[in-house]
């Protein structure tokens, strides 16, 4: 076993929160005086120190270009960087590793989707159908795509819980449209959406289907062959891994089919100034040179995960989030926006006529990190008539002390501000 390694749990093992939260240095810190309580983990998780030492060791022993060099700290490079790739493409289950292209993040992986596949798919009239809980990183692409192309934006909506009506998304499913890109874990609402089922009705009309899983890929296993989208997005923070990462998964044959997105080296096969050939997959997506360290930090961290395993964590996540959502429904004028049937990781509130903003400030100097804001999700805060919300967002290695500590924090907010 690795050093720092978290041993994997026996199946009748239960979830061991002390052993997982030593693995991570920046937990080990105090804010303010008090022990830290990071509950902002749905805008970036904490790394654990295999993948500090990975980067570490990248860069004090490897750091060299990758694919194009026949010396011996490139070819540990790229050995260590196409290790990575597969990697991913068991954590998802694809079925080769020409389907996994390494981009910055989910945003630039819905980004080229929008421009390699929508530029060269979408027509005047066709439609794009999201829906009303997308973060905006799965908006403006397809904004931007519909006014290139002529093609029509569709929104499906969400109801008070914050479950999409599904009877209206089934309804906006027509012959029109070409394009279906939801989130499968909401940021803001926590709803987890039925992909299966959104994918099963594009389906029908042979339309191409996106699934934003920024969200939902530290939470929950992923089985891309079982649930079959055309393509998949993630990214490398949000899973324990480095900034400046992220994962596309597209299904093989449309990725072969679709123009490159952006020009430069290592993305051609060939260069003359008459024309250029492109490269094969998934290189003909990753022009220049690409975020190494960050690609091999993400590897580390999606080995992390799986040596914890999903089941251990899902179970232990849902329980903290069933302690957190009885705890948070008690604080006197506190709202949880965002109460869905299926629901994972984000508990997002409201205080009475508090401003987020004061809420975030005041619970800080108490130790506890939050997010206040509209989180990337205008589009969700319109729908509940408020400005922002306030979310505390849950990760593996967070405990019921720590939700007992933002409990304690807001009876100091409404001790403040009233």
């Amino acid at each position: 076993m690795t050093p720092h390694a978290v041993p994997v749990p026996a199946a009748s093992s239960s979830f061991d929160v002390k052993a997982v939260r030593a693995q991570f240095p920046a937990l080990q810190q105090q804010v303010h005086g008090k022990p830290l309580a990071y509950l902002d983990n749905a805008a970036t998780t904490q790394k654990p120190q295999v993948v500090i030492d990975a980067l570490r060791h990248y860069y004090e022993r490897d750091n060299a270009n990758v694919h194009r060099g026949v010396h011996a700290l490139s070819e540990r490079a790229t050995a260590a960087f196409e290790a990575s790739r597969r990697t991913v493409q068991q954590l998802v289950n694809a079925v080769s590793e020409r389907e996994i292209v390494f981009t910055r993040n989910a945003t630039e992986s819905i980004n080229l989707v929008a421009r390699a596949w929508g530029d060269w798919q979408l027509k005047p009239g066709d439609e794009v159908l999201i829906s009303a809980m997308e973060h905006h990183s799965n908006i403006v692409p397809w904004q931007m795509a519909c006014a290139r192309t002529g093609a029509i934006l569709k929104v499906a909506p969400i109801d008070d819980r914050g479950d999409v009506i599904m009877e209206e998304f089934e309804r906006l499913v027509t012959t029109k449209t070409k394009m279906v890109a939801v989130v499968h874990l909401s940021n803001v609402l926590g709803t987890i959406n039925p992909v299966e089922e959104m994918i099963a009705l594009a389906r029908r009309v042979g339309a191409t289907v996106l699934i934003d899983g920024s969200q939902a890929a530290y939470h929950m296993a992923v089985d891309v062959q079982a649930m079959a989208p055309d393509f998949y997005v993630f990214t490398g923070h949000k899973i324990y891994g480095p900034t400046g990462i992220g994962v596309l998964y597209g299904r093989e044959s449309l990725l072969d089919a679709m123009p490159p997105f952006l020009g430069g080296g290592d993305m051609i096969s060939s260069v003359t100034f008459e024309k250029s050939e492109w490269n094969g997959l998934p290189y003909k997506f990753e022009a220049g040179t690409p975020n190494i360290a960050a690609a091999i930090g993400l590897g580390r961290a999606v080995e992390f995960v799986r040596d914890i395993g999903f089941e251990a964590i899902g179970a232990h996540e849902a329980a903290l989030l069933a302690y957190a959502t009885e705890r948070l429904s008690a604080v006197p004028g506190l709202r949880l926006v965002g109460t869905a049937r299926r629901k994972a990781s984000v508990l997002s509130f409201v205080m009475s006529d508090l401003h987020p903003h004061d809420i975030g400030t005041i619970v800080d100097r108490e130790g506890v990190a939050i997010r206040t804001g509209h989180h990337c999700a205008q589009p969700v805060m319109d729908r509940y008539s408020i400005p922002a919300t306030a979310r505390a967002s849950l990760a593996m290695y967070n405990t019921t002390d720590e939700i007992d500590a933002l409990v304690v924090a807001l009876d100091r907010v409404r001790h403040l501000l009233g």
